[in-house]
């Protein structure tokens, strides 16, 4: 019991990421042995790799860039330097800095509290024996762009049971992955645009299409999927010009997508930048190291440092220093942090419609995009305001209805922005291979008469072990106790998504007998439900959301007063922002009275 208790509080905070509750193989097993069969070359030199339990053949910890350090640090990577002899890889390699997690997958934390390091730009590598020519899927996984490892995911299953060549990778995350101080300009568009985490991800594709070949793979047939973070950099890759050509198809889980400028990225908060943007946090530097005495003068002082100055103060700092100018507090310290910066060369300079709706502005490859019915359920669930704890241990929802109607508007408010509105986009285009789902998989029980199904339901992050087949090991695996119908659906999950990575069309699946996938629009239907056979199965279904339709439903709704209806609109709306015209008139009553600022969702 008390175990359960504690993966229902971890899992509650892990913003949609699948928890693992190891770093590399699981603590009983023993460490992995180099299998010569393995020896493979590189463009930077030979490694060998072992092969698992499930037969793959695994590579951990391949270098595709040069350690992103020293002058390195906030500059687009470079190739990896070459190396004599055979490198073993045989383990995860080091995560990327960021505030220490469950999601950090690695014991390497500092007093400060800081997970990883700054030399982390590896990635890992599943393929089947006797693998040739095979598609090839790569990971990038979630954690809101500033947590997160490669290390918490294994493609084994997926590799071996649909033959497909699995990659996962690190990116750089928060103020090591977007950072876009101006004085650190030197020039070149790359390094100016401070997207070094996007650059980060189109390099691993570099380095997949470089090198694949000898791992079984084929680079002219690369799908690119993530989850939450992982997704929206999923899609900022549909957006990079500097991306064409290097993938072919993508599979965007829970996802959607804006650029930020780059003034609001770089620019005072006093001036329309972000709180968190990088003037902000090199005041906050100044404020912490006693340069200055308080933020009003660490403004005039950056001001008049100058650009050599504010360079060398910043590339002086440690990795320490720069995060603690954040309110680390909490299980899952995410970053609020402007990224995926429209800079006009990395990613365009324009917004999510005028991207996806025009074969002009992104890479417009097969895509699959999808959300989980009760995506915001995970954030909600055990917060205090929407829980309370029997005897300080179980949990209990304080008023069920209510909290249901949260998760309802939130989660398809996320399904208008990630997935509806952009297949709508994409489709009129000119794209045909666009194909959506919903997850629906709510099967978890109840504990003492605490209803998971209720608090989790479709939450956040639920599909990813589905997708991979592997139920093992996870802090969500209590939650995800086996059965038929669970195998069934994550079999056919998978079928789904490798026969996708075949040929850009989800179809029937690899072994042809699932439903019918079809794409979207497609006699009129629009999305596939992802469901077990015990409730109400896989099918398809027209239905569309939109966020005017979904916004009139929420202020005609009689569940809700007025001060209700306006917090719900905050909480539903606000992840993408909205117009605060809107937010004054909304409903019957309008909301002026009410300071969105006192609404949050949890």
């Amino acid at each position: 019991m008390k175990k359960l208790v504690i993966v229902i509080v971890v899992a509650a905070a892990a913003l949609g990421a699948w928890l693992m509750l190891r770093p590399g193989e699981p603590p009983a097993a023993p460490p992995p042995v180099a299998d010569p069969a393995t020896r493979t070359t590189t463009g930077a030199g030979d490694v060998v790799g072992y092969v698992d339990g499930n037969g793959a053949r695994v590579w951990k910890g391949i270098p595709f860039a040069a350690p992103p350090v020293g002058d390195g640090r906030w500059r687009a990577p470079q190739p990896p330097a070459p190396w004599d002899g055979v490198r073993e890889a045989l383990a995860f390699g080091p995560s990327c800095a960021q505030p220490d997690s469950a999601l950090a997958g690695t014991d390497q934390v500092s007093d400060a509290g800081i997970a990883g390091q700054e030399d982390c730009l590896y990635l890992n590598v599943w393929s089947p024996r006797e693998a040739a020519g095979l598609p090839v899927m790569l990971w990038i996984h979630g954690g809101g762009n500033s947590i997160g490892a490669a290390s918490t995911y294994d493609g084994s299953n997926l590799a071996t049971r649909h033959d497909v060549v699995v990659v996962s990778i690190n990116y750089r995350l928060g103020p090591f992955g977007w950072f876009a101080h101006p004085d650190l300009r030197r020039g070149d568009q790359r390094d100016d645009s401070g997207n070094y985490g996007t650059l980060d991800a189109i390099r691993a594709l570099e380095w997949t299409r470089d090198n694949i070949a000898a791992f079984g793979g084929d680079p002219g047939n690369v799908t690119v999927f993530g989850e939450s973070a992982g997704a929206f950099d999923t899609l900022a890759m549909m957006a990079s010009p500097l991306a064409e050509g290097l993938f072919h198809r993508a599979i965007v889980q829970s996802g959607g997508f804006q650029t930020v400028p780059l003034e609001v990225a770089g620019g005072y908060a006093r001036e329309g930048g972000h709180p968190n943007s990088a003037r902000e946090i090199t005041a906050r530097l100044l404020v912490a190291d006693g340069t200055v005495a308080d933020l009003d003068a660490a403004y005039s002082y950056q001001a008049d440092m100058g650009t050599a100055r504010v360079r060398d103060y910043l590339y002086g700092k440690s990795v320490d220093e720069i995060f603690a100018t954040f309110d680390l507090d909490g299980p899952m310290p995410m970053l609020d942090l402007p990224n995926n910066l429209g800079d006009g060369h990395v990613l365009p300079d324009m917004s999510t419609e005028e991207i996806f709706s025009s074969l002009d502005n992104h890479n417009a490859v097969p895509v699959i995009l999808g959300t989980n019915r009760d995506e915001v359920a995970l954030f909600m669930a055990m917060s205090p305001r929407w829980q309370d704890s029997f005897l300080w241990v179980l949990p209990r929802i304080r008023d069920e209805d209510t909290y249901l109607k949260y998760v309802y508007y939130g989660s398809m408010a996320w399904k208008a922005r990630g997935v509806d509105s952009l297949a709508d986009d994409m489709t009129a285009a000119g794209n045909p291979d666009v194909y959506a789902y919903r997850f629906d998989w709510d099967e978890q029980g109840s504990v003492l008469g605490y209803d998971l199904s209720k608090a989790f339901g479709a939450a956040h992050g639920l599909e990813i072990p589905f997708v991979f087949g592997d139920f093992g090991g996870s802090f969500l695996s209590d939650m995800l106790d086996e059965s038929p119908g669970r195998d069934a659906l994550s079999d056919s999950m998978m079928s789904y998504w490798a026969e996708f990575a075949y040929s850009g069309d989800p179809g029937r699946g690899r072994d042809g007998g699932e439903v019918a996938w079809q794409s979207w629009g497609d006699d009129g239907l629009r999305s596939i439900i992802l469901d077990t056979p015990e409730d109400r199965g896989i099918r398809m279904t027209d239905d569309e959301v939109t966020l005017a339709g979904l916004k009139a439903e929420l202020a005609a709704d009689p569940a809700f007063n007025r001060e209700g209806r306006c917090r719900a609109f905050v909480a539903a709306f606000g992840m993408f922002g909205y117009d605060e015209a809107e937010y004054r008139s909304f409903g019957p009553e309008g909301c002026g009275d009410f300071d969105p600022a006192d609404f949050a969702l949890r």
